[in-house]
Parts: C-alpha cells; structure tokens; sequence
C-alpha cells in the first residue's frame, strides 16, 4: 500500500531516532520547521538508551533522552516514524522526494502497555536490545525507555496460537494483527542522515576468540550487563557460570586500526573500556583489571583527568601491546600478547575478557538509494557547496555523544540554510 504524504514548504527529514537524530530534529522543530524523524527499530534512543552511563557526566540514558522525549510530545512539528526505512530519495536540494517503508507493528495507538499481551504470549524470541544475552516475549516493550510507549507484535509470531492469544487478552483493541506493510511518499526540503553506529562483529576476528568461549565477551556486551534493566539487572558476571570475575583483560582496537577489518580508530572504544574498569572496581573492589592497548587516547582534559584517575588506581594495569590471541584453557582465559615496551611475549590467565570492538557505520553495508557519496568505510561524506543531504554524527564520523550532539546542531543548521537558500 503507497500513501501520498503531504508535507509543508520547508519540511526537514531526520533518518535515525538516536541521540544524533533526536537533537537534529529538535534543533530545526524548536525554531519554526517541520521535521519527520524515520527510525528503523521500534522505539527512539540509539544505542544510548542501550548504555549504562554515558560521558562526560557518566549519566544514566534517562538523563538525556527523558527530556528530550517531552519536547518531542511538546512539539506538535515533528513527526515520528518508528518500523521505518528509507528506501529513496530522489530530486533537487529543497524538493526531495522520499520513499518510506513503515514496517507493521501489530499495536496501534490504543495501547496502554497493560502488558497483557505479554503475559498471554509463552513464545520468547532472543532480545536484540541485549545482544542476545536474554529473551524476550513475541510481544513486547522494547525497553523501559521506548517511545512510543507501545508494545510490538514480533513478526516472528505472527500467525501462530500466540499471536491470536494476545489479540484476545488485550482489553483495548490495541492488537492488530492485520496490519500491513505501507509506503509514504514525503516532499522535503532537505535531508540529515543521523544513522548512527553498530559495534563492529567481533567474530570476524578469528584470534580473539569470540563465540567459541562464552567468557569473552564484547564493550557493548558489558555495558548491558552494567544497567539496571540488562541481562544481569547490573551485576557484571561471567556468562559461562553466573560468577563475579576477579580478574578480566580489556582487549584494545578489537577490529579497530586493522588493515583486515576496520582500518581507522573508532575513537570512543579507550573511554569505553576506561569506564568499564570503572563498573567493575565499583562493584569487586578486590578485582584486578588489565587494559592491553595500542594507544590509550583521552580527548580533552576531562577524559585526561578520567584516565589519570584509572592510571592512579593499583587494581588496574595498564599493558601496552598488541594482543596476539585470546583462548580458553582450564577455564580460563588466556590473554596472549608482546609487550611493546619489554618486547617480551607472555599470557595472562584471567576470569572475562573483553573484547573493545570497533565502531562501523550502520551504512557500512547496504547502502539507501540516495544522491550520497561515501568512503570505503561506509561513512557519508558531506557536501557542503551541494547542500541538501547531509550526515551528522557516527554516520559521518566515529564520535562520542557530546561532539555528536554538537555536529548534529550544526547539520540542522545546514539543513535549515538549504531550505531558506531555496
């Protein structure tokens, strides 16, 4: 089904609903422009609302995209489309038009989350949001922060006893299971493509062991276990055994500065791991972390202070050296790896280790039908004398949330001038 969408003169498209994306289109909404915001999951918040803490005042998700969402429902000029992907665009700086697919969701705007739905589903699906460390109902709340605030009917479902079981407990007649695949077509005046980041896939790295040993694990990986509403509702364990780790090895640029996977410096993976070792002495005050890095890099003076802080504590070490592999033997993990310093090659044995991976463009694979130009990598170049569609955030650039926040101003401006250009 194709649906003409209207929009007004001097309409802005955001594609991506994470912190990029959100703080783009409120920049552009709260100054007089109409903006739809396109996000391909169910529910706003990228991968921030995945983190425990982030910098640079280590807050929780709420503290950001709380307030945020309220001037989102304020704001009656953005738009949200949740389920969605680009598929198109086509035209001129200031007459785009756009192709977009909107996914059904099988829960409309009558839903309370009640939850009952759930309760009536036995089915449990792997949960994505966790990377897979737990499961999930067919029918569910993306997370405790989803906007909308709507449950989804997994596809996966759709058509068996469970999904007719949460039809019939749903009281509002907010389940529907009817629902269909549609199209909108969007007139725009610009384009900013806030598309974020996905942690590089860590088993493509033969020698570091991932998926063949479950106490090796990923930085995302653990911050979900660090948050109160992750997998371990915050306690940090080994997976193979439930244990608390007295001992784990961060693994530095895994994947990252490597000619065979991604070839440039992911920027965010050294803060990450510095304040992973944070969670840890937090929670185990007796345990021992070894950080095996390349460079440590620290931007700025608050995440120099940070650094120096972590350097200063005697529970953590600091190797610098290329890791050469990372195994499992006598159930434990052995981190191998020369010391650049020493020039000596040695192996540790410790509970956990993880794996810092990289960070690629969500775009890196495929790419939208758009008048866009991109590097090996998967990040959109900008255009600036061109005008019209821009990239702000990872989607331009690995970054971390405060300079995102700043870049994805900027291109709000950008798309703004655009519009009063034409």
């Amino acid at each position: 089904m194709t649906l003409e969408q209207s929009a007004p003169a001097g309409s802005i498209l955001v594609v991506g609903g994470g912190i990029s994306g959100l703080t783009t289109a409120l920049e552009a909404a709260e100054v007089g422009y109409d903006v739809y915001i396109v996000e391909k999951t169910a529910s706003l918040g990228g991968r921030v609302a995945q983190l425990n803490q982030y910098f640079p005042k280590l807050c929780p998700p709420t503290c950001g995209l709380e307030i945020n969402y309220k001037r989102i429902r304020d704001n009656a000029r953005i738009k949200v489309l949740t389920l969605a992907e680009v598929e198109s665009v086509t035209g001129t700086p200031g007459a785009y038009s756009v192709q977009v697919k909107v996914n059904p969701r099988y829960v409309n705007e009558n839903c309370t989350c009640c939850g009952e739905c759930s309760a009536a589903c036995a089915t449990e699906i792997d949960n994505a949001f966790d990377f897979g460390m737990s499961k999930t109902k067919g029918a569910y709340l993306p997370h405790g922060m989803a906007f909308p605030q709507r449950y989804v009917i997994a596809p996966e479902i759709i058509g068996t006893d469970d999904a007719a079981k949460a039809a019939e407990a749903c009281k509002y007649g907010a389940v529907d299971l009817a629902m269909q695949p549609k199209t909108l077509n969007l007139m725009v005046g610009s384009v900013v493509w806030a598309t974020g980041w996905q942690p590089y896939d860590a088993a493509k790295i033969d020698n570091l062991g991932f998926g063949r040993y479950p106490d090796i694990i990923t930085n995302m990986m653990l911050e979900r276990m660090a948050s109160k509403n992750g997998p371990t509702e915050g306690k940090i364990v080994r997976p193979s055994d439930g244990k608390a780790p007295e001992t784990v090895a961060f693994v530095q640029c895994a994947g990252s500065r490597d000619e065979n996977h991604l070839p440039y410096c992911s920027y965010i993976c050294c803060m990450a791991s510095l304040k992973h070792a944070t969670y840890l002495r937090s929670q185990y005050p007796d345990a021992e972390v070894y950080i095996y890095y390349i460079d440590l890099r620290a931007p700025g003076y608050r995440y120099e202070k940070f650094y120096k802080m972590l350097k200063d504590d005697p529970k953590v070490f600091f190797i610098k050296g290329k890791v050469a592999e990372v195994a499992e033997e006598d159930g434990k993990i052995l981190v191998t790896a020369e010391n650049a310093v020493s020039g000596e090659k040695s192996s540790r044995a410790v509970d956990m280790a993880v794996l810092a991976t990289g960070m690629e463009p969500s775009l890196a694979g495929a790419k939208p039908r758009a008048d866009l130009v991109f590097t090996e990598d998967g990040f959109i170049v900008n255009d600036y004398t061109r005008g019209g569609q821009f990239a702000c955030g990872c989607a331009n650039k690995p970054a971390d949330v405060v300079s995102s926040n700043q870049n994805a101003t900027g291109m709000a401006l950008k798309a703004i001038q655009t519009l009063v250009k034409r």
